[in-house]
């Protein structure tokens, strides 16, 4: 892709390629040829006709995030420095745990010059049953359905279960943790297991969280970011206290409850220590059943996509959700699949998915429950679909499920 583009989705930015995208620009709009930049120079105060290259540098800073062509290059140069003076030895970044839900920044810490060891637990927490057990008995749970829902063999899930639980009960008051984070659900439930396991406060323990970076068009997660831009984060991160460890620890638990009312007021307060939380924990809260439709948040997008979009290949529709219309992207590609397997694989399905070989490249169409349901005619509980789990919260329609409305409250239906 252009450089211009490519910039705007892994943060890096190409100034040459800016600047001559700025000119080209300036030359189309004295030509009469830029009719929407012209527009937007107008309505910033700048009417013409005399137009400079310092007007077409503004135009192309705000297509890039910034307010302005002055904090784009302070930024360009904020993300140089780090990259070439990150400053790892000075703060011992050798003797550090990174801990990360996933491997997507692995490969790039290292390009980057970090040093320290790597540690991924990757328990997709917002799919599936998460209850309140033992440990032991917790474990089992999630490893039952990581089997049935992504087709892995019990021997790999008990594998990298043993590594991930191993590298947990070794952390201890001397320790030395940076977590990365994003703000999404998937991140946050992560964040706050890791941090409600801990059995005290260690001697570092620190926290780079991001839901934006400047620059980037459509910020999905830190795996997306250049190399560069990690030496940029590790400048940016936190200590984190035993406030912190409190409030994971009941997130945690409200989280794992049978009961999703401790969940929905913590969804809507404010938490200093981690300021991310909340939004994340109410964008969860949204995959219980609606109370008009009975459908998950991510469910009623899916519908929604296709009645915008027609009929489309599944794998397109994945994308469509995590580029415009996810509020807070969090799936992967067969979290995805996992979660649109309970509108299709149903005696009555809200999608049908047509014949073929890889389910990204299968043709899926709404039918007509589905619509009805979108539309809010019916609701989707109403014909009893397969039980699912979010959190601690079982899902049995003929049982008097737990519904939410909008705006985060929640009741038995």
């Amino acid at each position: 892709m252009p450089a211009t583009i490519a910039s705007r989705h892994h943060g890096l930015l190409d100034l040459p390629s800016l600047r001559k995208h700025a000119k080209r620009l300036l030359k189309d709009i004295k030509n009469n040829q830029a009719a929407d930049a012209r527009s937007q120079l107008h309505a910033l105060g700048i009417p013409g006709p005399n137009y400079r290259l310092a007007d077409a540098l503004w135009l192309v800073a705000r297509e890039s995030g910034f307010a302005s062509w002055p904090k784009l290059i302070a930024h360009t140069d904020s993300v140089a420095f780090a990259a070439r003076h990150p400053g790892f030895a000075a703060a011992n970044e050798s003797t550090v745990q990174h801990w990360r839900c996933g491997n997507d920044i692995e490969h790039s810490l290292r390009v980057a010059g970090f040093s320290g060891s790597f540690h991924m637990f990757d328990d997709p927490m917002v799919l599936g049953p998460v209850p309140a057990l033992p440990d032991h008995d917790y474990w089992l749970v999630r490893a039952k359905f990581a089997e049935q829902a992504f087709q892995l063999s019990a021997k790999d899930i008990q594998e990298r279960q043993a590594i991930q639980r191993k590298a947990l009960a070794q952390l201890n008051e001397d320790s030395e943790l940076v977590l990365w984070c994003e703000g999404d659900a998937y991140d946050q439930l992560f964040l706050i297991r890791l941090l409600a396991s801990l059995p005290v406060l260690p001697r570092r323990l620190e926290l780079i969280e991001i839901n934006r970076v400047p620059g980037v068009e459509r910020f999905i997660g830190i795996g997306q970011l250049a190399p560069d831009l990690l030496a940029w984060l590790w400048t940016q991160r936190r200590p984190l206290g035993v406030d912190a460890l409190a409030l994971a620890r009941k997130a945690w638990d409200a989280y794992t409850a049978t009961d999703p009312g401790d969940w929905a007021q913590l969804a809507v307060q404010p938490h200093p220590a981690l300021p991310l939380l909340g939004p994340a924990l109410a964008r969860q809260l949204q995959e219980l059943p609606g109370k008009e439709d009975g459908l998950s948040m991510t469910q009623r997008l899916i519908l929604r996509i296709i009645a915008e979009r027609g009929e489309l290949a599944a794998g397109k529709v994945f994308g469509h959700l995590m580029m415009s219309y996810e509020p807070l992207p969090y799936l992967g590609d067969q979290m995805f699949n996992t979660l649109l397997r309970t509108i299709t694989d149903t005696p009555y399905p809200l999608v049908e998915e047509l014949p073929g070989r890889e389910w990204q490249k299968r043709l899926i169409r709404m039918t007509p429950l589905g619509e009805q349901v979108l539309l809010g005619n019916k609701n989707w509980l109403d014909y009893t679909p397969e039980e699912r789990w979010v959190g601690g919260v079982r899902i049995i329609a003929g049982q008097s499920p737990w519904v939410v409305t909008a705006d985060g409250r929640v009741w038995r239906r």
